[in-house]
C-alpha cells in the first residue's frame, strides 16, 4: 500500500479551456529544432554543421564541461541551421525533416539483464540522459554524481496541466520498463494522486493529497527525502519516463510527446501529439481564436515561456496554452468593482464566494507594478514545504549565501515559487530571483 501525505498549503487555480480527452496528431513540421536553453545549466558545444545529414538520435550538441551527455535530433533530416545569438549564444540546432524518417539502432534491451552503468550508457548515447535534472540547483543532471534517489511525478496539477492517467494509457508497458531501468540507477520514489490507475512496481510509491503545487516532484522530494548539502537527487518527468523505455523496448529514440493543448484562447481545446522540437505553429494551427490578442506559452501559464508560431516545442514542455494578453482590456473602476468573474485569492472580489469549482478566463496582465516585498505570509500560505519561502527570496536578494543554505536552497527550484508568486501582491518576479540564487551558488560552489 503506498504512503499517504496530506498537504494543507497551496491553491487551486482553475481555468477555462482545459483539454478534452480526445487525442490528434499535430500537422507534421518541416523544420525541427531543439534549444539548448531546454536544458538548463549545460554549455552547449554544437557537433554537427549546416548541411549534414542526421538520422533520429544522432547528437547535434553536446556539453561542453561533459561531453559524455549528448542531445540528440527528434527527426532524421539535413540540417539547416545552427541559429546563434548575442555573443555567439546557440539559440537552436534546426534540422529539416526527411519525408521518411531513419533512426539510429540503439538495440533492443532486456532491462532484467543491464546493471546500472548498461542503462547509463545507452542513456548517455541516445541522449535521453539531458531530460534528467538533478537538485540541487534544478539543472541537467551530471553523469559522473551518485544520486540518492530518483524521483518521478505522475501528478499534473498547474492550470491547464496534461492529465497523465490519460497520456499513459496504452503506454504502460514502457513507462514500466522505465521505472526498472531507472531502479538500475538508484532508489525511484514514484508520487501519485489519490485514486490513481498509474500501477507502478520496482519503485516507492508515495500518495500526494493537496492543492497546486502538490504535484511538484520539488514538494514531493521535501516531504519523501529532503535534500541536504553534499547530496544529490535526480527527477525525470513522467513522459520521459515512458521515452526511456520506448527506446529500451524498440532501440529506437522516440521523442513524440501527448501534449495538452489547452487555454481559453484555444477553440477546440483537446490533446495533440507532437514531436519535441516541433514548431509551435504546426501544434495549434487553425485552432487558436482571432478575436483577441493571445500570448502563446510554451508549458503552463504559471511557468511556461511566452512564444510565438515560428518557435520551438521545449524539450520538457508537456503542454501548449494559449490565453488572452490583457493589453486591451479597459476596466471600469477597477478593483473597486464586486467583479464576479475575476479570480481572488484576497477576497478583493466576491468570485472568493465560489471557492476553486467556479472556471475562470484570465489573461495574461500582471494588474500592477514591482512595489516593495512586505513579509505579509502570503507566500507561506500556498508553499507545501518545510521552508520559509519569505525569508529565503530576501536571503537570495541580499546575496547572503550562508542564509541562503541554512533557508533550504538545496532544496528547491524555480517552479516550486509559481503559485506564490500568482499570489504575490508585490509583483515581485519569484520565479528569475530564485534561478538567480541557484546560478550564484551553484557558481560558489563550483
Amino acid at each position: 500500500m503506498a504512503n499517504v501525505i496530506k498537504l494543507k498549503k497551496g491553491l487551486t487555480i482553475n481555468l477555462k479551456g482545459k483539454a478534452a480527452q480526445e487525442v490528434s496528431a499535430a500537422k507534421a513540421s518541416k523544420v525541427y529544432g531543439l534549444v539548448p536553453d531546454a536544458f538548463w545549466g549545460m554549455k552547449p558545444k554544437v557537433v554537427v554543421k549546416e548541411g549534414d545529414k542526421v538520422k533520429a538520435g544522432d547528437a547535434l550538441f553536446v556539453d561542453k564541461l561533459h561531453p559524455e551527455v549528448k542531445f540528440t535530433s527528434p527527426v532524421s533530416g539535413t540540417v539547416k541551421l545552427v541559429e546563434r545569438g548575442e555573443r555567439r549564444k546557440v539559440l537552436s540546432v534546426q534540422v529539416e525533416a526527411d519525408a521518411e524518417q531513419k533512426f539510429v539502432d540503439f538495440g533492443k534491451q532486456d532491462v532484467q539483464k543491464m546493471d546500472g552503468e548498461a542503462v547509463k550508457t545507452v542513456l548517455l548515447e541516445s541522449g535521453l540522459f539531458g531530460y534528467f535534472l538533478q537538485r540541487p540547483y534544478a539543472v541537467t543532471a551530471n553523469p559522473e554524481e551518485t544520486p540518492k534517489g530518483i524521483f518521478v511525478s505522475t501528478i499534473q496539477d498547474m492550470p491547464l496541466a496534461q492529465d497523465f492517467e490519460f497520456v499513459i494509457a496504452g503506454q504502460e508497458k514502457d513507462f514500466q520498463t522505465g521505472i526498472d531501468a531507472l531502479a538500475k540507477l538508484a532508489k525511484v520514489y514514484v508520487g501519485v494522486q489519490p485514486d490513481t490507475k498509474v500501477k507502478v512496481q520496482n519503485a516507492e510509491v508515495t500518495t500526494f493529497k493537496g492543492k497546486c503545487p502538490a504535484g511538484n516532484v520539488g514538494v514531493q522530494i521535501n516531504h519523501v527525502a529532503p535534500v541536504n548539502k553534499g547530496e544529490v537527487v535526480w527527477t525525470l518527468g513522467a513522459e520521459e519516463v515512458i521515452f526511456v523505455g520506448r527506446l529500451l523496448n524498440t532501440g529506437k529514440l522516440d521523442l513524440t510527446r501527448t501534449l495538452a493543448v489547452a487555454g481559453s484562447e484555444i477553440a477546440q481545446p483537446k490533446y495533440v501529439k507532437a514531436l519535441v522540437g516541433a514548431r509551435i505553429g504546426d501544434i495549434v494551427e487553425g485552432n487558436v481564436k482571432t478575436d483577441v490578442k493571445v500570448r502563446l506559452i510554451d508549458g503552463n501559464p504559471l511557468t511556461g515561456l511566452k512564444v510565438c508560431e515560428e518557435s520551438f516545442l521545449g524539450a520538457h514542455t508537456t503542454e501548449v496554452t494559449a490565453i488572452p494578453e490583457g493589453d486591451t482590456a479597459d476596466e471600469a473602476f477597477g478593483w473597486i468593482m464586486p467583479r464576479f468573474k475575476e479570480f481572488s485569492t484576497s477576497r478583493t472580489y466576491l468570485s472568493w464566494l465560489f471557492g476553486c469549482k467556479k472556471e475562470y478566463k484570465m489573461d495574461a496582465r500582471i494588474k500592477g507594478g514591482e512595489r516593495h516585498m512586505i513579509m505579509s505570509g502570503e507566500y507561506d500560505r500556498v508553499f507545501p514545504m518545510d521552508i520559509y519561502p519569505e525569508q529565503l527570496v530576501k536571503a537570495i536578494i541580499a546575496g547572503d549565501i550562508d542564509r541562503m543554505e541554512a533557508l533550504g536552497i538545496y532544496e528547491v527550484a524555480p517552479e516550486d515559487f509559481a503559485v506564490a508568486e500568482f499570489v504575490d501582491s508585490s509583483k515581485v518576479e519569484l520565479q528569475r530571483i530564485v534561478r538567480e540564487g541557484l546560478d550564484m551558488l551553484r557558481k560558489e560552489n563550483a
